[in-house]
This record gives C-alpha cells, sequence and structure tokens, in this order.
C-alpha cells in the first residue's frame, strides 16, 4: 500500500481543512527497505527527472576510519552491536544510520 505524505486532513485543534484538490502522484512515498548482514545487494528506483535512488538491501563490508592514524579501511562486518533507533534491530541484524558494528 503507498504512503501519502501530502497535508493531513485535520487542523491542530481537531477540525477538517477543506481539500482544495486531490493526491498527487509526487506525494506517495516508499515503504521502508531494511539493510541486513550479506552479500551487498542494492535496488534502483526511477525517482523525478528519469533520476535513480539507490538502496542498499544487504551489505557485507563498511568503510571504517582510524582516527588516530587518519586511516580508512574496507573491513567486513560482523554483527551488529547496538542500534540506537530500535532495540530490536539488534537481534535481526539491521543496519541503520548511526548503528553500531562489529567489524574483523
Amino acid at each position: 500500500m503507498a504512503l501519502w505524505q501530502g497535508r493531513s486532513r485535520r487542523k491542530p485543534t481537531g477540525g477538517r481543512y477543506r481539500p482544495f484538490r486531490k493526491k498527487r502522484r509526487r506525494e506517495i512515498g516508499r515503504e521502508q527497505q531494511w539493510a541486513f548482514i550479506g552479500p551487498q545487494r542494492l535496488k534502483l528506483y526511477r525517482t523525478k527527472g528519469a533520476n535513480r535512488k539507490v538502496r542498499v538491501l544487504s551489505a557485507e563490508f563498511a568503510n571504517v576510519l582510524d582516527r588516530k592514524t587518519s586511516v580508512t579501511k574496507k573491513v567486513k562486518i560482523v554483527t551488529v552491536k547496538a542500534n540506537p533507533s530500535n532495540p530490536n534491530f539488534v537481534t535481526r541484524n539491521i543496519i541503520t544510520r548511526g548503528a553500531t558494528i562489529q567489524t574483523d
């Protein structure tokens, strides 16, 4: 089912806004795609103007920065240690922005 990201039909007071137009295609959002640990899989989406958006379905490696030596290395992801966005993502090994991962 499509996610509609347009203006709400209700005011903050609980009153109703009068619709001034129908829903537009540009106001439709997409369902969330979680990034798991595994061989890299990407999904391409067509956006406005025939441009592309890329979503990661699964990732095996991560670029990690060593702040002391200022060296970036490509390392293998072992597991997710903590995820502040949702504690259940740790057991399901879902990677999001801000997740703490264990690497080799």
